[in-house]
């Protein structure tokens, strides 16, 4: 395995020290979208997070890391022929599994099913790997990871360069949400990605901003961690009306609230807070010494 591992590394750094054509300028970004609990919007998030993107002009994939119940697909309103599963059986590219869709962004479906890639054989966790190379032509890679905190979500974690950590003012949520910082802080020992809480369903920017002071402070004062809250999305019927309708809610009421939300979140990640994007390969590299 680690002979495989080593090959794997010096494969990447090879491919970004020749002829991939991208400068330090240009590295893809891989932001990480997780959360301590489920039903908090972190899914909706992150493909509404990837159409904002879109609209400046980046080319975006939205990556289904949730291997056993992936749903961004069925958000979009999707059927994919082909997902993660089969590039893991090797029985498609990751090219042939990569999805247009009809709002600019690009999606890889998760594999359903599958609960922990550390279950796969080497051979098969290396193929999964290595394919993940093909998605460097992105501007912005956008992975949406299972609710919770599995070796899958901290692998993840790890190697992305930003990580946004998704929670809303329910007592449970915010809980959960310092539960998997804490998880973060003490599993990942060189914790180098940008950290960033986004509150979801606020009722207004007084509830947000007691959300976050919570979750900020108490990561400081027990962990040592500096937490940056990039900002809140409101509790905004809009959103519901256009997840019963299978439609991103930028789609369908691209000038409402909790649009309006998103639409700032990306532009303080690419104005305020911008972190350069390291590349396909360092992330790769990373989620190798993760999942050895």
């Amino acid at each position: 395995m680690q002979d495989q591992a080593e090959l794997l590394r010096e494969m990447m750094k090879k491919k970004n020290d020749s002829g991939s054509g991208e400068s330090q300028t240009s590295s893809t970004r891989i932001i990480t979208v997780a959360s301590g609990k489920g039903g908090v919007g972190k899914t909706n998030i992150s493909i509404n997070l990837a159409l904002a993107y879109a609209r400046m002009g980046k080319k975006v994939i939205v990556l289904d890391a949730d291997l056993g119940l992936a749903n961004v697909n069925v958000v979009l309103g999707v059927i994919p022929k082909y997902n993660l599963y089969h590039v893991i059986r090797k029985q498609k590219t990751m090219k042939e599994v990569i999805l247009d869709t009809n709002y600019g962004i690009q999606i890889v479906a998760g594999a359903s099913g599958f609960s922990r890639v550390a279950n796969l054989t080497d051979e098969e966790r290396n193929n999964f790997i290595s394919e993940l190379s093909e998605l460097s032509s992105a501007d912005i890679i956008i992975i949406d990871t299972s609710a919770g905190v599995s070796q899958n979500v901290l692998a993840f974690v790890e190697a992305a360069d930003d990580v946004l950590i998704v929670t809303t003012p329910e007592p449970t949520a915010i809980t959960d949400a310092y539960g998997i910082i804490k998880i973060i802080s003490t599993e990942i020992d060189n914790l180098d990605m940008g950290m960033k809480l986004i509150v979801n369903r606020a009722a207004n920017v007084s509830e947000a901003k007691k959300v976050s002071h919570k979750v900020i402070n108490i990561a400081a004062q027990f962990l040592n961690l500096k937490i940056d809250y990039l900002g809140f999305v409101y509790d905004d019927p809009a959103v519901p009306t256009a997840v019963r309708k299978q439609l991103p809610f930028m789609i369908s009421d691209p000038r409402g609230q909790a649009s309006m939300c998103i639409q700032h979140i990306v532009n303080r990640l690419e104005n305020v807070e911008y972190r350069e994007g390291r590349g396909v390969g360092h992330f790769i590299k990373r989620l190798l010494n993760r999942m050895d």
